[in-house]
């Protein structure tokens, strides 16, 4: 089967890990790169050895059937749109959309063209969430109960070399890593019903800290401090925070899941890894549990190949824009909760998307 000829748009920094990471995927290939800089696609086209042009060139190439979207997050949606409007399907750094608004006129467009839409983050792809999620659907924790997640940390400003945009509109705790843990819970534990939330901006000025912009200061203009409960639709309970306040350091864990047989001691949903930890009922050890799925190691750009795979096939893809609109509603949500003082009723759902085959039955094609 021929792959599916793929084009970025965006070749900032994220755009090199799915550059390095183009070899791991057979089902698709990317065979050129574009920017409003076309300098810098040129550029980043001749370290990779793929076409380097602009996003016009890019979009009227009638053999590119699929765009990833590698744009800063104000501009996804038109980016998406833009795509869609050239008849390729797109899939898009996370998060989704800025608004809720803007995603839905993406899906609503995709729709109506016959198109498919798909949202990193793909980490849930990973051997380690896949395997988490087999042990619930195996019942090794029992009924689902709750689970806890947290992202604590200090900001970006200390390390990134453009920190700004984290605290702008669409930037935030919530919006920059919660789709990893959100999608996460959503995977292992099914659509979300209801969220509630508090947050606030505890420092209204940061100061970066890093090159090239060291001392210049960030005005900032969302919450910094965000946490959130969750109501399941199936029936567990749900806690997260997410933070850039933290500036002394935190030890809680990433994710945990607690049953009526068992706890559950999830993987860093930001890489695709372990370790996995698993604590029965009755016991106070702390069992770690191999993973039973491939792609363990960086495999980002896993979400896009599985699309690409859909293309060839017409089955669903995993890492999809329903998926993705449910969770940017729900981050949304744990802010409109804050700012109104009371419960957030979700006005979507999705479904959970399939497992990817056991690592024993893994073909050499890459994706079930």
């Amino acid at each position: 089967m021929s792959k599916v000829n793929v084009g970025i748009i965006g070749t900032g920094n994220i755009s090199s890990a799915y550059l390095n990471n183009r070899a791991q995927f057979p089902s698709m290939e990317i065979v050129a790169c574009a920017d409003l800089d076309v300098a810098r696609a040129v550029a980043k086209g001749e370290e990779f050895g793929i076409r380097g042009c602009s996003v016009e060139e890019l979009l009227a190439d009638p053999d590119i059937q699929l765009i990833i979207n590698l744009t800063i997050p104000q501009a996804h949606a038109a980016v998406c749109l833009q795509v869609l409007e050239a008849g390729k399907h797109v899939y898009v750094e996370k998060p989704f959309t800025v608004t809720r608004e803007e995603a839905q006129q993406v899906l609503e467009l995709a729709e109506r063209k016959g198109l498919l839409v798909g949202s990193a983050p793909d980490t849930f792809l990973g051997g380690g969430i896949q395997t988490c999620v087999k042990l619930i659907e195996d019942g090794w924790i029992g009924q689902p109960i709750a689970a806890t997640a947290f992202m604590m940390s200090g900001g970006h400003e200390s390390w990134h070399p453009a920190p700004e945009f984290y605290y702008q509109k669409g930037g935030g705790p919530m919006f920059d890593m919660g789709p990893y843990y959100l999608t996460a819970l959503v995977a292992m534990l099914g659509p979300i019903s209801r969220v509630t939330g508090s947050a606030r901006i505890s420092f209204p000025e940061r100061t970066i800290t890093s090159q090239p912009k060291y001392g210049q200061k960030v005005e900032v203009e969302v919450p910094t401090h965000v946490a959130g409960l969750i109501d399941f639709a199936a029936g567990a309970v749900g806690t997260i925070v997410t933070s850039f306040d933290v500036k002394g350091g935190s030890g809680l864990p990433h994710i945990e899941v607690y049953g009526s047989a068992g706890t559950l001691r999830v993987p860093d949903p930001n890489g695709f890894g372990g370790p996995i930890r698993l604590c029965r009922a009755g016991s106070n050890e702390w069992v770690e549990i191999p993973l039973a799925y491939g792609f363990t190691d960086n495999a980002r750009g896993i979400g896009a190949a599985d699309m690409a795979k859909a293309i060839q096939s017409g089955r669903k893809h995993r890492a999809n824009g329903n998926m993705a609109y449910h969770v940017l509603e729900a981050m949304h949500g744990f802010h409109d909760a804050s700012e109104q003082g009371s419960h957030y009723v979700m006005k979507s759902t999705c479904e959970r998307p399939e497992l990817l085959p056991l690592k024993q039955g893994l073909e050499p094609f890459g994706l079930g």
